[in-house]
């Protein structure tokens, strides 16, 4: 442990779990090409490779968490990781379409309980007062893999091959599983139920989960044709690396910030994306385009982590079965963010932006809606 009491080794797994998740989800699309023409089938459906992850993630992240809910946490962890290097090798070997989007669903389902998971056994390995900032480092995995998934794809597709990408994935994820063994502390299940008098304060945070995710990726899905409006296509990649580079810079900026003050953390993260997502819009120059892009990201790499934080601390005992809720709103808002924008585009495509920044009102305004005293004191840490 470091002088402010936090596990370091223990988070920092933790944090490379999420990372391999992100990175297993994203990495199809930087290989594309090479898999569509490899499986003889269209881009568009190894496209589905990606979004099928993402639903079946959505779909399982309830009904998995809640059977895993009673088990013993590490060896769950353990499972999780194992998944990921079973599945990754599958698809590495796969000699057809189908086998491969098989395991892609597979992966996305062990992916559901992954967050639910992490997410509590941070805060619950936490010092007092630092579930927050514990829960931040855990985290912080989330924008750094989903910023690096593509472009490492399309590295290692050029360099290997698409098939060694995916076996690249499964074996680094073999040391991870022996410092999750040596260096992650056991902490029980903790199976419990939601009190009644926390459903109203759930439900509003389940609304502020989904519309947020929504608005974010109705704009994000295709910032590649917004950019194209502007003339600023050429300057895409470096876009979504400021837009990287400030999540991480946010989700390390929230973790101190969410044990002292958790409602302005949730207020001001959808403020802060509208505010990026406006400057976006009125640019007319690629310097407030990049701007745009850094306050948009650091308000999106917090957001994420105060959710699951305000989350954990309403359900109480409760906390992973909550989790999956939270799981499962995000990444159907991911779906929905994609159609919704799309049929923007297609139909009104000046006003993507605008409507994207719209929806923020709806987080903002569930954020004042919670009470002064609500997430102040994230989840303490469990007996282990």
């Amino acid at each position: 442990m470091s002088e402010n009491g936090l596990p370091w080794r223990a988070l920092l797994a933790l944090t490379l779990v999420v990372l391999l998740g992100c990175l297993t989800e994203v990495l199809p699309a930087g290989l594309l090409i090479g898999m569509s023409e490899d499986l003889r089938v269209s881009p568009s459906a190894a496209g589905q490779l990606v979004t099928g992850y993402a639903l079946t993630t959505a779909v399982t992240a309830i009904p998995l968490t809640a059977l895993t809910s009673r088990l013993p946490r590490k060896p769950v962890l353990v499972a999780l990781v194992l998944g990921f290097v079973l599945t990754n090798l599958v698809i590495a070997v796969a000699p057809g379409y189908g086998l491969v989007l098989g395991a892609r669903v597979v992966s996305g389902a062990v992916t559901g309980v992954m967050w639910s998971l992490v997410a509590v056994y941070a805060m619950r390995l936490a010092p007092p007062g630092q579930a927050g900032r514990a829960l931040a480092v855990a985290m912080a995995g989330t924008p750094i893999g989903f910023a690096a998934g593509v472009p490492a794809g399309t590295v290692l597709g050029e360099l290997v091959g698409w098939r060694w990408s995916f076996a690249v994935m499964a074996a680094i994820a073999v040391p991870l599983l022996c410092w999750i063994v040596l260096a992650v502390p056991a902490v029980t299940a903790e199976p419990g139920r939601t009190t009644r008098s926390a459903l109203p304060m759930l439900r509003l945070t389940l609304l502020m989960v989904f519309v947020y995710s929504l608005g974010h990726n109705v704009l994000y899905t295709y910032v590649g044709p917004v950019l194209a409006r502007l003339a600023q296509e050429r300057f895409l990649s470096t876009a979504l690396l400021v837009f990287g580079t400030a999540a991480v810079c946010g989700i390390l900026a929230v973790g101190s910030t969410l044990d002292r003050n958790p409602r302005a953390v949730l207020a001001w993260c959808p403020l802060l994306t509208a505010a990026g997502m406006v400057l976006l819009a009125l640019s007319d120059d690629i310097t407030t385009t990049l701007v745009a892009c850094a306050v948009w990201g650091l308000a999106f790499g917090g957001a994420p982590t105060a959710f699951q934080a305000l989350t954990a601390l309403i359900a109480g005992r409760d906390a992973d079965r909550a989790q999956s809720l939270t799981i499962a709103a995000w990444n159907g808002a991911v779906a929905g963010g994609a159609a919704v924008g799309g049929v923007v585009l297609d139909t009104a495509a000046p006003a993507l932006t605008w409507t994207a920044a719209a929806l923020m009102a709806v987080p903002f305004w569930a954020a004042t809606r919670l009470p002064a005293g609500q997430a102040a004191r994230p989840a303490r840490r469990a007996p282990a």
